[in-house]
């Protein structure tokens, strides 16, 4: 899960997550809605595979990344799990 966390600190992850929300889009149309590298964007991506909040399909040359929303559900349960925690410690 820290996987999780350390890819939704960044901006830019963030708002990957976002535009792929859309739907699927190939790593290029999205590296084109970043004033960011190519190289860079590359990491991101590869950040966002590892915490596994995106997948990654090849078609030829062609990587099309999609968001895998069941790792990012997880991601907010645990999140409200501990503010749930929180909040049930201080009225006890």
């Amino acid at each position: 899960m820290a996987d999780v966390f350390k890819a939704l600190a960044h901006p830019v992850r963030r708002e990957v997550l976002k535009v792929l929300r859309e739907g699927p889009m190939t790593a290029g149309d999205l590296a084109d809605r970043f004033p960011v590298s190519k190289p860079t964007m590359s990491v991101h991506f590869n950040t966002l595979k590892d915490a596994g909040l995106i997948r990654a399909e090849r078609h030829g040359t062609t990587i099309r990344y999609r968001l895998n929303a069941g790792a990012a559900e997880e991601a907010l349960a645990l999140l409200m799990g501990l503010v749930g925690s929180k909040g049930e410690e201080d009225t006890a």
